[in-house]
Parts: C-alpha cells; structure tokens; sequence
C-alpha cells in the first residue's frame, strides 16, 4: 500500500513522495500424493481413490470417503457427480457421475464377478443440519424427524442412528433414484460464494453382506460398509454474504467443522482426550478417524487468488488429517448359525433389561436408554427374522436337491436292473 504526499507552492513543480508499505510474503508448502487439477476428469479420481477400496469392501472391511473444502469447490459435484448434458447414453456411462454412483456400480459387478450365492446390498442416507439429523430418505410424513444416535455396543467407536430408513438396493439403476431422491431434499441455498451451497453434511452409507457356501447352517456371512460423506462447505460468513437464517447455518456449519479440526488435532497430537461427542458429525466419524476403517479424505480446492486463505486453512486440514493412523480390521465372520444364535441371545437380553426396567426390579434407565433398547429389539427381531426366513429357504432348496437325488437314484437302479 503507497500513502502519497505531495509539496511545493504554487506555480512550482511538486514533488511526490511515496511510501510504500512492504507485506511479507510467507512460502507454505504441503506435501500431497496424488494432486488433481481442473482437466482431472471425475473416472480419473475415481479410479485412483475408490476403486482400490471395493475389494476390501467384499472381505468385510469398513472404509470411509469424505470431501472437505471451502464452499463452491466441487466436494458434492465429486462425490454425487452431475449429469453431462452433452451426453446421450445411460447414466453409467455419464463422464459427469461422481464418486457414489461409480462406487455401486462397481460394487455390483464384482458382485456377480465373482458369483456370489447370496448376497444383499442396502443404503441410507442422512444429512445433518444445524447439528440435527434427518434421514433424506424418509417416508412421506416423517420427513422432518430428527433422528438419534447411539453408540453401537458391538463394535466399540461406532455408533447406530436410530430410525434411519435402510433400503433394498437391487441394482445400480436403484442408487440414481436414491441419489435424485436425497438430493431434492437436502439443504442447499445460493449464496455470494455457491448459487446451489451445500447447508448440511450428508452421510451416504452402503452396507453389503455376502454369504460364502458351506454346509447347511453353517455358511459364513461377511459384513463391510462403505460411507460416503459430503462435507458442508467450510466458508468465510462475511465474504459469503450469509445473513440470518444463513450466517446461523454457516456459524454451526463452521463448528462442526472446528471440532472435526480438534478432533484431528487430538489424535496426531496423541493428546489423552479426543472430543469425538462434542458434535454429531464426528460421532459418526469417529470409527473413520483413528479407528478401524480404511479412510480416504478428498481435499477440494478453489484455483482464485481471491481464496487464498480459505485454500491453506484445507490444506492445514489436510496435511494434519493425513497424519491420523488407523488401523483397519475385517469385521467379524459369523456363520449363519452363530449370527442367529447372537441375534437371539441379544433380543432376548434386551427384553429382559426393559423387562425388569418396567418392574422397577433392575436398574433404571433414562427415556433415550430406553427407545435404544426399543430399537435395537426390533432392528434384531428384524434381522432375526429375515435370517430365518432365508435359512427355511435355502434348507427348502436342500431338500428338494435331496428329493431330487433320490428320485435320480430310483431310476438309475431301475435301468440298472431293466439291464441285467
């Protein structure tokens, strides 16, 4: 900056004198493998980032993708995509579709690449606004119900958000129509920065079990999740021109995200305490930071000038964020006998808790305590019920396979005798 000063009488030549105010420049360097710019197409992030992880999916692990970035720098283009007008073919072949619809379509050809005999695949799919959960693919009706979460007593660093809608995927076509449902109800606004600014974090979550054959009963069903997280943009109020309901929006958006910061902070400090309960979202990421599942975070940047300062702080984000250590481990393989027995012994425990919580016989629980307990008896009884369901058939299948056989005995004897 120059402050102009200037001297002399009339008639005379003026002299100009300028000072001139000098701003240090600090060099900051990140060291990152691998860096996209803007001819990076949507097949090349995704052949590099996910692909690797679908494989690990169907051995049974957990893994975790999540863009972070300042807003308006492509985190939902990358991880929904956006259909290419240009283009004429199905939505599979769209070079605009990001990283959720590639990664179910994937999932299902190695599915059947590999023949599985039994397998099912199911997703939901959540946002979180102003620190409040609501599932995107709710019944009508039910649309603005907040939802809870509670910590998952079998695998300790996750949590189960009660009530969330788990649907049936069948095919990848299913995955578009879920998409296009989410996306119409999830928060967005224009604002100074992004036209179509994401208000909330959204959480996309795929659960698949497959069955790997052995005798009757005793086949082993393996279990791996794979979620897909858009982050909120992380923004300036100011320069956003967020007002009212907006700048609230950005300020709560803005603390979840400062808390995912500490979080971060936490674990590559090794300090005693992480803060994971201090917000919602990082209660759900919680097994996703330091914990047991493979996780890749994708970095969005803007290529302005005008951005410089939102730019380093993701990239302080980043370069700390890449320093957690997880450590990934295959969930547990249970044969389907073993799975129901657990199924049984859990119900029947839960029952027994309420049981002797309505006789005032046992410990007291509080009012959340208990629509858990509610919840998990019939998220088991459901689970319970559709395992057996599927074990009467296959053991149905077996007997017909038997019948078969016997009836293939039948007549080879008779031949045989008709021959001698």
């Amino acid at each position: 900056m120059a402050d102009v000063k200037r001297t002399g009488g009339s008639g005379k030549r003026k002299n100009v004198q300028v000072a001139v105010r000098v701003r240090l420049v600090k060099v900051l360097s990140f060291e990152f493998l691998p860096v996209y710019d803007t001819s990076c197409r949507q097949h090349d992030i995704y052949t590099a980032l996910v692909k690797p992880l679908i494989p690990q999916l169907l051995l049974g692990y957990n893994a975790t993708i999540f863009a972070y970035g300042q807003t308006g720098t492509g985190k939902t283009f990358t991880m929904a995509g956006e259909p290419d007008p240009s283009h004429s073919g199905g939505w599979q072949d769209d070079p605009g579709m990001g990283i959720i619809p590639r990664a179910l379509q994937q999932l299902f050809e190695e599915l059947e690449a590999q023949e599985a005999e039994e397998y099912s695949v199911r997703a939901s799919y959540v946002e979180l606004y102003n620190e409040e959960l609501f599932d995107l693919l709710a019944r009508p009706g039910s649309e603005n119900q907040r939802l809870r979460i509670f910590d998952d007593n079998t695998r300790k660093g996750s949590v189960i958000i009660s009530g969330v809608e788990d649907i049936s995927v069948q095919s990848s076509e299913d995955v578009y129509e879920i998409l296009r449902k989410g996306a119409e109800k999830r928060k967005t606004a224009a604002t100074l920065m992004n036209m179509t600014s994401s208000r909330s974090h959204s959480v996309f979550t795929v659960t698949v079990v497959t069955r790997e054959g052995k005798l009757p009963g005793e086949d082993l069903m393996k279990t791996g999740k794979l979620h897909l997280v858009d982050l909120a943009g992380s923004e300036n109020i100011g320069r956003s021109g967020a007002i009212e309901q907006r700048a609230r929006e950005a300020g709560n958006i803005n603390q979840s995200l400062l808390t995912l910061g500490r979080v971060i902070t936490a674990l590559t400090s090794g300090a005693a305490h992480v803060p994971y309960r201090e917000s919602k979202l990082t209660r759900i990421l919680q097994d996703s930071l330091g914990g047991r599942t493979i996780t890749t975070i994708i970095a969005t940047l803007s290529p302005s000038s005008t951005n410089t300062e939102e730019s380093i702080n993701t990239l302080e984000y980043a370069s700390r964020a890449k320093n957690i250590k997880n450590h990934p481990e295959a969930n547990q393989t249970l044969s389907r006998r073993a799975l129901l027995k657990a199924y049984n012994d859990e119900v029947e425990r839960l029952k027994r808790d309420l049981q002797a919580a309505r006789e005032k016989n046992g410990v007291f629980i509080d009012r959340d305590n208990f629509e858990y307990l509610m919840n998990d008896v019939a998220i088991m009884d459901e689970q319970y019920s559709r395992l057996y369901e599927r074990s009467s058939k296959l053991e149905a299948k077996l007997k017909a396979r038997l019948s078969e056989i016997e009836q293939l005995n039948l007549v080879s004897n008779f031949f045989f005798l008709f021959l001698f």
